[in-house]
């Protein structure tokens, strides 16, 4: 049941950044092709004992396979490398980049959020169950030692989304003010950042300092501001910005495990063989998340690029 939940995850994500150009039908295909083809293949490959990236392969790549300890790749980055070919394949909602006979317009159009205390909500909702997504990827608590990575799990994932929120907020506030003259606070953005943050941190939950986790926090939220004006620039429209949160920040939390992840927490949640963070020691983790994020990407873009 908690895969369940992991490959549905995967599959949500798609499904806010193609919302209002796809017909129920659709929603149906791409999920069912999604959770039982794409995300397994990725599953096995990193998570699975016999899994050829498997941190926990008997005879792992690099001597230290990928760590992802709770799905920045594998989940996020996997359902956000989705949404981003079907954007791209559907094209934008008219009135966003285009009026309804083509031309272009001079400025890309904003559709007005229907309920911003609903969306706070959502955001908080989705905080509070990371506790379940990121913690909860220990699987157990009463064998001795994996109540501590749980709790270093739940700190580094709090510390995370608190520092993306702030960061993106104030990101966005700054570009603003630098290219408009005007200084405008959009709580949208710091709702997306805090996401992205949490997105960010999923990875290395188990493996970073606290103070670390700050760091990856706050670049989270600037990575999720710079995302999101790209795909504006290249006239891509994700409702939600599903992609900036999940497909960039989850490509970022893949890198800064192999930067920031500690000799002593992935001694402790992996065991002495483990290889730390370029920081920390050689750069054997950081080329095995890089091959990680270069996987996923082709693996997702070789089958779902011609589905769509």
């Amino acid at each position: 049941f908690f895969q369940f939940t992991f490959a549905a995850t995967a599959a949500t994500i798609v499904a806010g950044t193609v919302a209002e150009r796809c017909k129920m039908v659709a929603y149906l295909c791409y999920s069912l092709m999604l959770t039982g083809f794409v995300y397994p293949v990725v599953v096995h490959a990193i998570w699975n004992s016999a899994g050829f990236l498997s941190a926990f392969n008997e005879s792992p790549f690099r001597g230290v396979g990928m760590i992802d300890f709770a799905g920045s790749g594998v989940v996020h980055m996997t359902g956000g490398a989705t949404a981003l070919i079907a954007a791209i394949v559907l094209g934008p909602r008219i009135g966003r980049f285009y009026d309804e006979d083509g031309n272009p317009l001079d400025k890309p159009g904003e559709f007005a959020p229907h309920s911003v205390s609903l969306q706070v909500l959502g955001t908080f909702i989705l905080w509070f169950g990371w506790y379940g997504f990121n913690p909860g990827s220990t699987l157990f608590i009463s064998v001795p030692g994996y109540g501590d990575v749980a709790a270093l799990a739940a700190v580094t994932t709090t510390l995370a989304a608190a520092a993306g929120a702030v960061s993106s907020m104030f990101f966005d506030t700054l570009l603003g003010f630098l290219s408009e003259g005007e200084a405008e606070y959009d709580l949208t953005m710091a709702m997306n950042g805090c996401l992205g943050g949490l997105v960010g941190i999923t990875a290395g939950c188990s493996t970073v300092e606290p103070w670390a986790a700050i760091i990856i926090g706050l670049i989270a939220g600037v990575v999720y501001v710079l995302a999101s004006n790209l795909l504006v620039k290249l006239k891509i429209d994700d409702a939600v910005d599903a992609i900036p949160v999940h497909f960039f920040n989850g490509m970022w939390g893949c890198i800064a495990t192999g930067l920031f992840a500690s000799r002593r927490f992935v001694t402790m949640t992996y065991g002495e063989d483990y290889s730390p963070g370029l920081f920390y020691g050689d750069g054997n983790l950081l080329l095995c998340e890089i091959c990680g994020i270069l996987f996923i990407i082709a693996w997702v873009a070789v089958i779902m690029g011609p589905f769509f």
